[in-house]
């Protein structure tokens, strides 16, 4: 027994220390950012305003990155974050489409949402943060042109909530670690995405009794379904 609590343990450190070097990396970045910006406003001729402007984004993407870390971390520590409910799923997911479509829009990305009136075991502040990550990351990710379709079905005793868009795709490499917190396929790093969105939803999924799983290749778009017990 002891042996089995000193390696929970030692697996537990490696973990605790993996995940704040992977803080320390992603937070580094947007101060280097700020930092840059900074000293380039004493530079002759330099658009002061403009780079105000610029700071300012890269302060409010440093506070999403510390509100997602704060959150992800929560979940991962296994305490009950996630209240458990019952939601009508649809009119969530449609709402999450009306506010996401300027946004869609200046990507390229269409959106659509389609489905059954189901109810999932989730409150609906955590469905609407599952459901906005993964629609965030087809805008994202998908590329111009792309259509993404968020939809909710009843198969049996299971709901299948699906985002799915017929774009860029991923390669074998970034499909196998899609929910991995901080991992960056090769689009993804052009991106000013946190890196965390599809962690939380592997663990809302996962809270909530489901499963979270995704398919797709390079240049033939991406699915990703969760399944919840009903």
């Amino acid at each position: 027994m002891t042996s089995e609590h000193e390696t929970y343990d030692r697996s537990f450190d490696e973990l605790r220390t993996g995940f704040t070097a992977a803080v320390s990396h992603e937070l580094r970045t947007p101060l280097a950012r700020i930092l840059v910006l900074l000293e380039s406003a004493d530079l002759p001729g330099a658009d002061v305003h403009a780079l105000i402007a610029q700071a300012r984004d890269e302060v409010e993407n440093a506070g999403a990155l510390i509100d997602e870390i704060l959150f992800l971390s929560e979940l991962e520590s296994g305490r009950e974050v996630v209240a458990l409910g019952r939601t009508r799923a649809l009119p969530v997911l449609k709402n999450v489409i009306e506010d996401l479509d300027d946004s869609a829009a200046r990507a390229g990305v269409q959106l659509a949402v389609e489905g059954d009136d189901v109810e999932l075991p989730l409150r609906p502040r955590m469905l609407r943060i599952l459901t906005v990550n993964l629609v965030e990351n087809a805008i994202r990710y998908a590329g111009h042109g792309a259509r993404c379709t968020l939809s909710v079905r009843r198969a049996g005793e299971l709901g299948i909530l699906t985002v799915a868009d017929d774009g860029a795709g991923v390669d074998a490499e970034t499909l196998e670690r899609l929910f991995e917190r901080f991992y960056r396929g090769d689009a993804a790093r052009t991106s000013r995405g946190t890196g965390l969105g599809l962690a939380i939803v592997k663990h809302l999924v996962a809270a909530a009794g489901g499963e979270v799983e995704a398919d797709g290749s390079r240049g033939h778009g991406l699915r990703i379904r969760a399944t919840f017990p009903l």
